[in-house]
């Protein structure tokens, strides 16, 4: 288990729209304008945009895994431990915060978790 920081960085790239802004600590991922995601290469982590619901969920089943990272604009940001989460998760956690920022025009492309394993 565990996904590398690559790894990971190939699934934000198969998704459509993906723009990156780099800076000394991290990595910022958005798309239309809006982001979605975050990648720390020295923690090893990730911070992705969820509903509030599922941030929670995320954070109270699996607290090795997830944490609450903070809340904006009625979503919850998670920080994801990429050594602790599996490939097929993550791909769907990604997906997931790409559809929440992603202009209209971008979902009719269909990305799927599957797909972007495969990236």
């Amino acid at each position: 288990m565990g996904v590398e920081i690559q790894r990971f960085r190939r699934l934000v790239n198969a998704l459509p729209g993906v723009e990156h802004k780099e800076s000394v600590q991290y990595t910022a991922f958005s798309v239309g304008g809006k982001r979605f995601g975050y990648l720390w290469p020295r923690t090893t982590t990730v911070g992705l945009k969820q509903t509030m619901s599922e941030q929670l969920a995320l954070v109270s089943e699996r607290p090795d895994v997830f944490e609450v990272q903070f809340t904006a604009g009625g979503f919850g940001w998670v920080v994801v431990q990429l050594g602790r989460i599996d490939l097929d998760e993550l791909s769907e956690l990604v997906l997931e915060a790409w559809r929440l920022s992603a202009p209209e025009h971008l979902l009719t492309e269909h990305p799927t978790p599957a797909g972007l394993v495969e990236a």
